[in-house]
Order: C-alpha cells, then sequence, then structure tokens
C-alpha cells in the first residue's frame, strides 16, 4: 500500500472541481491488486520447410523469396490486400511491424512503394514473401521521415486478405 500526497498544481489547480475546492491538496491510498503484462506482440507464421534460402531478382531489381507458398488468390496492382507485416533496414533494425502493433492493416497495393505493388502480386492470399527492396522501388534518393535516403528495405509479409 502507499500513500499519495498530490498538490494541488498537479490536482485541479486552483480553481478546484465540483465538491474539490481550490488549491486543495488531494490524498490518496493506494493498493496494488494485480499486475497484468502487456500482451505478446505477434509474429510472423510458420514458414515452409523447403523455402527457398536464395533470393530470386526481377528485372526491375527486387528481391524475394516465397517464405510460406499459397494456391490462394494472387493480387494484381488494382486489388486491395490485408497483409501483416515487418520491415527493416539492412543493419537489422526494424522500422515498422504490424506484429508489434498487433493489428494487421489494408491498403489499395498500387498506393504503396513500388517493390511491394510489384513483390506481392508473387505470393497468393495466405502466403508468405520476403523482400529486399531496393532505394529506387522504395523512398528513393530522399528518404522520408523514418527511412534515410537511398535505404534499401527487408520486409517480411503474409498476405491474409485479396478484395
Amino acid at each position: 500500500m502507499i500513500e499519495l500526497e498530490i498538490p494541488y498544481q498537479l490536482g485541479y489547480g486552483a480553481s478546484g472541481s465540483g465538491p474539490i475546492p481550490p488549491k486543495a491538496t488531494l490524498h490518496f491510498i493506494v493498493e496494488l491488486l494485480d499486475v497484468t503484462p502487456p500482451p505478446k506482440p505477434l509474429e510472423p507464421g510458420p514458414v515452409d520447410k523447403d523455402a527457398p534460402q536464395e533470393f530470386t531478382t526481377t528485372k526491375s531489381g527486387l528481391k524475394y523469396r516465397i517464405r510460406r507458398k499459397s494456391d490462394g488468390k494472387k493480387p494484381t496492382a488494382a486489388n486491395t490486400v490485408k497483409v501483416h507485416y515487418k520491415g527493416w533496414f539492412d543493419d537489422g533494425k526494424e522500422f515498422d511491424s504490424s506484429y508489434q502493433r498487433g493489428q494487421s492493416i489494408g491498403f489499395p497495393l498500387n498506393g504503396v512503394i513500388k517493390g511491394w505493388t510489384e513483390g506481392m502480386q508473387l505470393v497468393g492470399e495466405g502466403g508468405m514473401i520476403e523482400l529486399e527492396v531496393p532505394f529506387d522501388l522504395a523512398y528513393g534518393e530522399r528518404g522520408r521521415p523514418g527511412i534515410p535516403p537511398k535505404s534499401t528495405l527487408h520486409f517480411i509479409v503474409e498476405l491474409l486478405e485479396v478484395k
């Protein structure tokens, strides 16, 4: 148990509120009954045992490898997709993750970086792909907030749904 004394400046101030008079010091006795740890972040799902170790390079320079095959519908650039993903830089530092947020994301495939538009058309619904996106298929020479100029970006993407 702990007793807290909160000065008026950190409470209801010089004005007070309702039954609490102006400049009132607040007193609380608090007992911690339970601690609930935050939920464990999600992680990418299983990878095929025979998933390739080597990347394939497309004519544009995009590198990819299918981590989980699927006979599901493959999207076109005109489709909207729902995915779970994580992205990292060459040095392994993660810069974004829907897994960490605990929520998948949906978007029109023609409204994202060129490397995603191209790469996501190579995997079927329910599949997983790893992308190595050169800077010219990502955020280019300028970069963007949180993404340095000329950054090669790496992604694991699970294609959950094609609309």
